[in-house]
């Protein structure tokens, strides 16, 4: 009687739980963001305990998938979201508010064995990457005469992240126009160690991973027109990295942010704490106005894109955006 009446109650017990609930706040999206969102997580648990911020990278389209079905709280966004994700939101029911909270540079990276190349042009990099090279621009003189005759290995987000989206627009003119006979992943670490371990390798990906891997990798400056600018804080806050300076965005789910106030605590520390966090991770802040901004859409709980569901938009500033929602 005794051991039933203990089996009976295994149920019960795990039903309830520890005397500490936890409650779990679900994120998803950018590798690019990833960082970021995990740094401030990390921060915000030391003095929440009992809730648990679960960051995961499915890259930016794929979380937006998981978003718009209602599964995840927040995405993390490398480019701002697409009609047809805006559609598949308001068709599930999900409103979702749209939040810039730093600045990226994309980095285009060889490996640092690599004693050729000291720049490229927006053009030489459009020559790699559109659709017709593919099988076609294989070797490294067949972008320049002068450079060896030795096979160009490619690495390269996969086509659900936001950091493709945005640099096929940039640099090929067509967001989502890419060749395809190159290695691909959502995860930038990935394409960190294909770059790292070729000397052969050229990639591109967000600026944070080069940051935390400058040891096994080399930045390769951009020219998009004015002449040779390498990526750092100074460039992009000065507006010289062009084309390739972008926002980062999280988006938040209206319903969680309202009826789950452990997911509004999480989203009010993220935006008071993640401009003295986005140093330490290697992304640059957006400035003060931006912030004041976005801080009043959460605040006022404003739906939608301020970007009206175009997708990637190089060389706009977000603070114009920004200040045309509020006249």
């Amino acid at each position: 009687m005794k051991r039933f009446y203990l089996l009976a109650l295994f149920p019960f017990l795990f039903s309830c739980g520890s005397p500490n609930n936890i409650n779990i706040i679900n994120i998803d999206g950018s590798s690019t963001v990833y960082p970021i969102t995990e740094a401030v997580a990390e921060e915000f648990q030391k003095d929440n305990p009992n809730i648990k911020v679960a960051v995961g990278i499915s890259g930016t389209g794929g979380g937006f998938k998981k978003f718009c079905r209602g599964e995840t709280d927040i995405n993390d966004a490398s480019r701002p979201i697409k009609e047809s994700e805006m559609e598949t939101c308001k068709k599930n029911g999900i409103e979702f508010i749209e939040v810039p909270i730093a600045y990226d540079a994309i980095t285009v990276v060889v490996n640092p064995q690599n004693d050729w190349v000291d720049h490229l042009t927006v053009e030489e990099l459009k020559k790699i990457w559109e659709p017709s090279a593919q099988n076609k621009i294989t070797k490294w003189n067949q972008i320049r005469p002068e450079w060896p005759d030795a096979p160009l290995k490619l690495f390269g987000p996969g086509v659900d992240s936001g950091t493709f989206d945005y640099f096929t627009e940039a640099i090929v003119g067509e967001e989502g126009a890419s060749r395809g006979d190159y290695t691909s992943s959502e995860d930038d670490n990935v394409l960190v160690v294909g770059v790292s371990q070729d000397k052969y390798a050229l990639g591109y990906f967000g600026f944070a991973y080069y940051e935390q891997n400058k040891d096994k990798l080399k930045a390769v400056p951009i020219d998009g027109g004015k002449g040779p600018v390498k990526p750092s804080y100074e460039n992009v806050i000065n507006g010289s990295y062009q084309p390739l300076s972008r926002p980062l965005f999280i988006y938040i789910n209206k319903k969680s942010y309202e009826k789950k106030g452990y997911v509004k605590k999480f989203v009010d520390y993220y935006l008071k704490n993640v401009k003295t966090l986005l140093k330490d991770v290697g992304y640059i802040p957006l400035p003060d106005e931006a912030y004041d901004l976005a801080q009043k859409r959460v605040s006022n709980k404003i739906t939608g894109s301020v970007f009206k569901g175009r997708g990637s938009q190089p060389g706009v500033k977000i603070t114009d955006l920004l200040k045309m929602e509020e006249e």
